[in-house]
């Protein structure tokens, strides 16, 4: 299993920090365990003490009022299953529902998959595109940290030693915005992303809002729908977009989402934003893709990204089988 090691279950966060000092700085804190286990296995890392979260009630919250917080010990699929997460925080639910097997799911923690800080982890792109913020535990009480600050690097955020990570906040947002995270793979299932992309838009329809879910329900071509768009005056007032996959750690394209903003949606202004996204993307070669086929995914799933969004501001109740690719 990779050697010896203390196990410790305790059942508050100053109880852990308290193991975690007595460790002197060796302990490892653990939740679901599906990155730790694998690094012990691997002799990878090699701790003096585990330390569990998960018997900790303060990091196992989820909560809806005025926005969304959800702690650190939720697991994937506490978030994916949740209705409310579905409809108003649309890219974190698509994330969670693809990550890993049903197994790992159900006890892979939101915490454990964004302190682990791979480029590739999945719900780091949509907590992006919401506008989260890391809420951190310490010794000298909480601070809060915006998530686009908390990624340092592969492998490295911006927790100190014997620090917690509490959980996350995003904001609420209005009945004109969506969100889609959509994760390239070479498989449905079980396979990490060879690229990521999330986007958030808010919209407004100068003209018919009827003309626009009418388009969508069509079966038409991309371009003619696009073309109903651009007709009715169908503006992206405010957007974000994030990518994984394609640099050091998981990152926005501010100039791709300052490019959108104010601007009505048209066939030729997707095809600008994903060629600035994909300008600003760093991607390298690696076992699962070449850095040319990423950069050229990122300027066709930016604007998948950002349709499925606005879709889902179109049409909040319908739930379409298969689900368009754009």
């Amino acid at each position: 299993m990779g050697g010896s090691y203390e196990y410790y279950r305790p059942a508050t966060i100053d109880e852990a920090m308290a193991l975690m000092e007595g460790s002197g700085g060796n302990g490892v804190y653990i939740a679901g365990g599906t990155d730790v286990m694998v690094l012990i296995r691997q002799k990878k890392l090699a701790p003096a003490c585990l330390i569990s979260l998960r018997n900790i009630g303060e990091l196992a919250y989820l909560e809806t009022g005025g926005g969304l917080t959800v702690g650190s010990a939720v697991t994937h699929d506490e978030i994916a299953k949740n209705a409310f997460i579905q409809r108003s925080y649309s890219a974190l639910a698509d994330a969670t529902k693809k990550v890993g097997s049903l197994q790992i799911r159900n006890v892979a923690t939101m915490g454990g998959n964004i302190c682990n800080a791979a480029p590739s982890a999945d719900t780091a792109c949509p907590l992006l595109v919401l506008d989260a913020s890391a809420r951190i535990a310490g010794k000298g009480g909480e601070r809060v940290v915006p998530l686009d600050e908390f990624f340092l690097g592969p492998n490295k955020v911006a927790l100190e030693k014997g620090e917690i990570l509490k959980g996350f906040a995003m904001p609420a947002f209005g009945e004109g915005t969506g969100s889609a995270y959509i994760k390239h793979t070479r498989r449905e299932a079980m396979d990490l992303p060879m690229l990521g992309v999330a986007a958030r838009v808010t919209i407004r329809v100068e003209g018919s809002e009827v003309g626009c879910r009418d388009a969508m329900c069509t079966i038409d071509t991309i371009s003619n729908i696009l073309k109903r768009f651009e007709d009715e005056g169908l503006v992206c007032e405010d957007a974000r977009i994030a990518m994984g996959v394609v640099a050091p750690r998981p990152m926005r394209a501010k100039k791709a989402e300052e490019a959108l903003k104010g601007k009505v949606i048209s066939e030729k202004l997707l095809g600008e934003i994903g060629e600035i996204a994909a300008s600003e993307a760093q991607p390298r070669d690696s076992i699962r893709g070449e850095a040319w086929y990423r950069r050229d995914m990122i300027q066709v799933l930016t604007g998948r990204a950002i349709l499925r969004a606005v879709d889902r501001v179109i049409r909040p109740d319908d739930v379409i089988w298969p689900q368009r690719l754009w």
